[in-house]
């Protein structure tokens, strides 16, 4: 089984050829191919590859399916005995992948 664990938007995702996943949003196009160059570990089998802190060589290939939004999250702030309530929304925005192949 090979599988890689890259950095994008400030986190990091356990990716492997032909998963889909959402990650932060990254500009671009529905259909555009894409490359993640910050790889920090690549495990192919048996071999084990492990950045100090990014591989050299090491790249992955995605595919963009498309954009969108999260879920509406809610941020409800209350103060007992103050009549103090404050009600706010926030929906993250995310773009959608499909791992290609890892070199």
């Amino acid at each position: 089984m090979k599988f890689a664990v890259i950095e994008t938007g400030g986190k990091q995702y356990k990716v492997a050829p032909g998963e889909k996943m959402k990650i932060e949003k990254l500009n671009g196009a529905a259909g555009e191919e894409i490359v993640f160059e910050k790889v920090l570990l690549v495990v192919d089998g048996s071999e084990i590859s492990v950045g100090e802190p990014y591989l050299k060589d090491a790249t992955v290939s995605a595919k963009l399916l498309g954009q969108g939004r999260a879920d509406k999250k809610i941020v409800f702030r209350y103060h007992s005995k103050t009549r103090y309530r404050k009600k706010k929304g926030h929906r993250q925005p995310y773009t959608e992948v499909e791992i290609l192949k890892i070199k």
